[in-house]
């Protein structure tokens, strides 16, 4: 690429400048039009044209990566304003309060189940102005409230007066309609489990627009962690209220006193314990620590090897409570994922072959699975101190992937130009990978990966790269997705390292995944080549019914060698089948799919004509004409073999019979 003339230079300078002052999008669009009414020729406006479209997606994409920290932040605040609570009201009044705020909304307002009168009662609204609103009570299974504390789950609907999933009563709609409510999302206050396995709801936190909204999974997932702090919250709160009230009544007991007291200090030592432990991890995670980080702290409070594993069962870290590491074996995917769902479901952690095994959430998304390796059972304090780690290494990972997702969007554009335009300026998209963190000198494998569930393998190869000790990017190509690996120094080769993407991302996805693997490669015209290797190599393993698996051009045989060396593919196909394509061309025949069929059955006539669904003479007639077209010595072991190998590399390249 050519340097700007000086006409077009202040005008991309332009562009960083207002990147680095945060305009607004008309400030950076506006540079197109100057340019335009300057009369800057053709080739200089669109090359301005392109730079302001890429501002305007990296200023999108900072955007929104600052609206996440500062919702986040704003979160761990929240986790730190509830554990320093300890009256009710309080509690109750700071949940609703951040709620408003994390989402934005018009009100927010916290139910609380009356166990005596077998109803709900509004507890706490901020933002409210309707009273009759503000005292309204519903009876059990009512409203958006009632489905979400029957199910346990998250319920989110953009009209309510027109969602019919909700049973709908005058009492219920009077209120929503005095407050002027529309949209509304509704998650369950859980904690601990009941003997039938599951959570239990003790409340139901709400957050709701006067307009007609669509609430986003992200939304969902923050207000589901801010209820998953508020239900313990409330829970310690309560717990120090039943302190409080069994001093009380132990007061007058003189011959259980002493045993009394020494129960209670038991209890609030425990209860100051996990507070402390929440606190500490908390910090940990504001201060940048990382998955390891809460893995150590974990150990050494609990006194028991940790291991933190992705949905895969791949380890993310494994520690001992001296703070030493160790080799952790990937665990078996079905036997963790089952148990991290028993986990989910009772939202405990459970204890399992000498493990216990807590679910790691983001609202209903499995992010990761906490394993202690302890085969005794852990108190009340050790166990709810465990539950609260599993909670902040949520936070953690949802931090982290939201980053990483940002990073990573950025990173693909780089992929997608370099490989669809590796010659245009190779220096420049060096210089953009370098800036990125992305070294293209460095040599790399590449991996070409597809599957039937196309839209979901772009975020599942994101979710690969984050969750492992793998250093790579990934970007959707060609309706294919690339994943560029750094070799680390070496060690890892393209099949190993194709086998192992192809197995992940399968258990990602739930589906078979198939994926090529070239390199190592470096430098923009080498990784250019080397994708379209494996694009080939892709192509082959299809044709040859290896769907579902990882392999190299080195591990295909003789197509491999063929694919893997560059011959002239095209030149090979037309010098041995050429007479019968132009043939076939010029007559609409199908002497190329004849000859096929009648190497694919062993040159037997009669299984030859049932694959074309003609009679055994046309074969004859067809076979006869390939003999004219061919020569007599077709059929001979050599040409045949050379003749097989052309209809491939035919069929592969793409070429259609008639």
């Amino acid at each position: 690429m050519s340097e700007p003339s000086p006409s077009v230079a202040p005008l991309l300078a332009g562009l960083l400048d207002l990147l680095a002052d945060d305009a607004p999008a008309e400030a950076l669009g506006a540079v197109t039009s100057r340019a335009r009414a300057a009369g800057v020729p053709a080739a200089e406006l669109a090359e301005v044209e392109r730079a302001a479209a890429t501002a305007l997606r990296i200023r999108g994409a900072l955007r929104q990566h600052r609206r996440r920290e500062l919702q986040l932040t704003a979160l761990f605040d929240t986790a730190g304003d509830l554990a320093a609570s300890r009256d009710l009201d309080d509690v109750l009044k700071a949940i609703v309060r951040r709620a408003r705020m994390l989402l934005g909304t018009d009100t927010a307002y916290l139910t609380l189940p009356d166990e005596e009168a077998g109803d709900t009662y509004m507890r706490v609204t901020d933002g409210s102005v309707s009273v009759v609103f503000q005292r309204l009570r519903l009876e059990l299974g009512e409203g958006l409230g009632g489905l979400v504390a029957q199910t346990a789950s998250p319920y989110a609907t953009p009209d309510y007066r027109t969602d019919e999933r909700f049973r709908h009563t005058r009492n219920i709609n009077a209120g929503v309609l005095d407050e002027g409510l529309v949209a509304i999302l509704g998650v369950p206050l859980l904690l601990g489990s009941s003997r039938g396995g599951t959570g239990k709801v003790i409340g139901v936190l709400f957050a709701a627009d006067r307009a007609a909204r669509v609430f986003s999974p992200d939304e969902v997932a923050l207000l589901c962690s801010l209820a998953a702090h508020a239900a313990i919250a409330i829970d310690t709160a309560r717990a120090l209220d039943d302190t409080r009230t069994a001093l009380a009544e132990l007061a007058g007991a003189n011959a259980e006193l002493a045993e009394a007291n020494a129960a209670v200090r038991a209890h609030s030592a425990a209860m100051q314990r996990a507070e402390e432990a929440h606190d500490r991890l908390t910090d940990l995670v504001l201060r940048g620590g990382d998955v390891k980080d809460v893995a150590l702290s974990v150990a050494g409070l609990l006194d028991s090897p940790l291991t933190i594993h992705d949905p895969g069962g791949r380890p993310l870290a494994a520690v001992r409570p001296d703070g030493t590491g160790f080799a952790a074996d990937s665990m078996d995917a079905g036997w963790l994922a089952g148990t991290a769902e028993e986990s989910r479901h009772g939202a405990r952690a459970v204890h399992r072959d000498g493990r216990w095994i807590c679910a790691v959430l983001a609202g209903h998304e499995l992010l990761a699975s906490l394993v202690l390796h302890r085969p005794d059972r852990l108190d009340d304090s050790d166990r709810r101190l465990y539950e609260r780690a599993a909670v902040v290494t949520g936070l953690l990972l949802l931090l982290r992937r939201t980053v990483a997702e940002t990073e990573n969007r950025i990173r693909g554009e780089l992929i997608s130009d370099l490989l669809g335009d590796p010659e245009r300026d190779p220096a420049g998209l060096a210089e953009r990978g370098r800036r990125l963190g992305i070294d293209l000198d460095r040599p790399h494998v590449l991996l070409v990966a597809e599957a039937a569930a196309r839209e979901k393998l772009g975020g599942a190869a994101m979710r690969y790269l984050f969750g492992g000790d793998i250093h790579g990017v990934s970007a959707e190509h060609a309706g294919t997705v690339v994943l560029l690996i750094d070799c680390d120094g070496g060690g890892t080769t393209p099949g190993d390292a194709a086998r192992a993407a192809a197995t992940q991302l399968g258990h990602l996805v739930q589906a078979p995944v198939t994926v090529a693997g070239t390199g190592p490669a470096r430098g923009a015209r080498e990784l250019a080549a080397a994708y379209a290797e494996a694009a080939r190599c892709l192509r082959a393993m299809r044709v040859l019914g290896r769907e579902g698996e990882g392999a190299c051009v080195d591990e295909l045989g003789f197509l491999g060698v063929v694919l893997g060396n560059a011959k002239d593919v095209d030149g090979f196909v037309t010098a041995v089948l050429g007479p019968l394509l132009r043939y076939d061309e010029q007559r609409g025949t199908q002497l190329v799919r004849t000859l096929r069929a009648y190497f694919g059955a062993g040159g037997s006539l009669i299984r030859a004509k049932d694959e074309l669904h003609v009679h055994v003479n046309t074969v004859v007639q067809r076979l006869d004409r390939i003999q004219v077209l061919l020569g007599r010595d077709w059929n001979e072991p050599d040409r045949a073999l050379e003749l097989q190998l052309a209809l491939r590399l035919h069929l592969l390249s793409g070429g259609r019979d008639r």
